[in-house]
């Protein structure tokens, strides 16, 4: 008997549709087709194993188990349950009349419990965009596909489950989950605050200039001066995240395994930081099965790389397209993949090998060659990328003792909103444009106008610094952000001055 299961295949973060089609005929073999990985091949000793432990059998006769679209490769273990359904209702074992309505999808054990699978939330939309009634999955993935709603969500916890469902013998009760609910009631909790943070003004005000415009950001300074624990609270100054945000990144930390323990919707910007010992694969996402990397885990949130010039400059450099064009796009022989990169950039380093360098009280024991060589790791192109390069000073004792609170995230965030609602309204005929940071030099010189007291300051400042050119465009994109805080429709001299004032690395005598 010929039947069809349909299950469903990664691609990207997207899905698509998978049909299994199961044959039983006479004979004593089985055969899987259909562009199988290992994985997918191995299903076969598992499946025998859970149908053994539950006291079924495996036909004896010849299985032939076919995987369309054939060339498409299949990976995973999440094929184990529709190819075991497939086998049963091919042996007549269990009835037809439900499996043309629904999606299936799960890994078995030996005993034929239901494992938790990569992708549920992807899978639950293709499934909805296709007409299904729903989709068959273990329990563990149910809060995450239920976020999809119109759809009717089965979770099960065995094979047992699933065959008495098929049958008519049991009825699985879909998982709900108010998505809007739990996503709205998540989005203030921040473990890391502002107000935490003693002295430090300045640099505070840099990061909510960064947080107001989209901006990456670069921190310069000794060791212990702040510069890590300002980074993990800059989530909590940033605008919440969308719906169709929260979709979007919830699906890429689904197709990378990353939802764990019932989890639903991502609902707080992500914040990475890998290692400085990290590959540019697993930075920029690909290898032999791609998967998103660490720059695509990020997407609507922070990337935030510690000790920058330690990193690899191979690593560093693949970068340098992702930031631009906000995107991934992975080839290979048969297929390519895109991931969305849309981050925010943050990095910090010291500015010398031994740290010092600039220091208020401690000497640096660098000579200038050393301290020009650290800082050239860092190369003009990534520089080029970055709107705000600062330096930071160690707070002095008076500050860190003393016991009142500084400005909490939440009264920054507000200031942060504001000026992010002035730039969608600004950018809202702007196709994927959607904050300062993004602006086309043809958008720059449209919206960062400036006056003549502004336009000599800058002359001055492009003159006395020595800044580079690359400087220029940053400047007025900074600008406009800071006019945006102040709520100012034009760009005024301070406003100039202060975004002067973030370009550190690019003066002609830093470093000397």
């Amino acid at each position: 008997m010929l039947v069809k299961v349909f299950a469903a295949a990664l691609q990207g973060i997207d899905a698509i549709q998978v049909t299994i089609e199961v044959n039983a005929l006479r004979g004593i073999k089985f055969f899987l087709v259909g562009l199988p990985d290992n994985a997918v091949k191995e299903s076969h000793e598992r499946i025998n194993s859970a149908f053994q432990y539950n006291g079924l059998h495996f036909p004896s006769k010849q299985i032939i188990v076919n995987m369309a679209p054939a060339d498409i490769r299949k990976e995973g273990s999440a094929y184990d349950l529709p190819i075991a359904i497939g086998i049963l209702a091919a042996d007549e074992k269990i009835s037809t009349d439900k499996l043309e309505s629904y999606l299936i999808m799960g890994e078995l054990g030996l005993d034929g419990e239901l494992m938790p699978i990569k992708g549920a939330l992807p899978i639950a939309i293709k499934a909805k965009e296709l007409g299904y009634k729903g989709i068959i999955i273990p329990t563990e993935n149910a809060a995450e596909a239920a976020v999809v709603h119109d759809i009717d969500v089965c979770a099960a916890d065995n094979l047992m489950q699933v065959i008495r469902f098929l049958n008519g013998e049991e009825d699985i009760t879909p998982y709900h989950i108010d998505a809007e609910e739990h996503f709205y009631s998540k989005q203030s909790a921040f473990p890391f605050d502002f107000s935490e943070v003693r002295g430090q003004e300045s640099v505070k005000r840099a990061f909510e200039v960064a947080a107001a415009g989209g901006h990456n950001l670069l921190m310069i300074g000794p060791p212990g001066s702040g510069k890590s624990m300002m980074a993990k609270r800059l989530p909590s100054i940033l605008p919440p995240m969308t719906i169709n945000e929260s979709l979007e990144t919830t699906k890429i930390h689904s197709v990378s395994g990353n939802l764990k323990g019932g989890a639903s919707l991502i609902t707080q910007r992500p914040f990475r930081s890998p290692h400085h010992t990290i590959s540019s694969v697993a930075l920029v996402g690909g290898g032999a099965n791609p998967k998103p990397g660490e720059i695509s885990l990020a997407h609507n949130g922070v990337l935030f790389l510690d000790e920058l010039p330690e990193f690899n400059r191979t690593v560093l450099e693949v970068m340098r397209q992702p930031l631009e064009d906000r995107k991934i796009c992975v080839a290979r022989a048969n297929y390519k993949v895109e991931y969305p990169a849309g981050v925010m950039f943050v990095a910090s380093m010291n500015p010398c090998p031994c740290g010092y360098y600039n220091h208020p009280t401690k000497p640096c024991v660098c000579n200038p060659g050393q301290v020009q060589r650290y800082l050239n790791k860092i190369s003009g192109p990534l520089l080029d990328r970055i709107d705000l390069q600062i330096e930071i000073v160690p707070v002095p004792f008076e500050k860190i003792s003393d016991a009142r609170e500084g400005e909490p995230s939440a009264a920054i965030r507000e200031r942060v909103i504001a000026a992010r609602k002035i730039q969608e309204e600004r950018f809202k005929t702007e196709e994927g444009i959607y904050c300062n940071a993004q602006m086309t030099p043809k958008l720059i010189a449209k919206y960062a106008v400036l006056d003549e007291k502004s336009l000599a300051l800058l002359k001055t400042a492009m003159t006395r610094f020595d800044l580079s050119a690359r400087a220029y465009d940053r400047i007025l994109k900074v600008a406009r952000t800071i006019a945006d805080l102040d709520n100012s429709e034009d760009i005024q001299s301070h406003h100039i001055a202060e975004a002067i004032g973030y370009r550190n690395l690019d003066r002609a005598n830093w470093g000397e």
